[in-house]
């Protein structure tokens, strides 16, 4: 799947990891994924800055 861009706003890692469904296909059943965990916990080390309104 082509990689979808990173709306203003958003955290890219959140993004990719909601859109691109081979990063979570490796896990079992029943396993978290590491890097969702730390976002959980510890939030997002940076967002898309938003476009400033005119």
């Amino acid at each position: 799947m082509a990689a979808r861009e990173t709306p203003p706003g958003a955290c890219p890692q959140c993004w990719q990891h909601a859109y691109d469904k081979s990063i979570h296909r490796k896990l079992k059943p029943g396993e978290d994924c590491q890097p969702c965990l730390d976002h959980m916990h510890n939030g997002h080390p940076y967002l898309v800055p938003k476009k400033k309104s005119s």
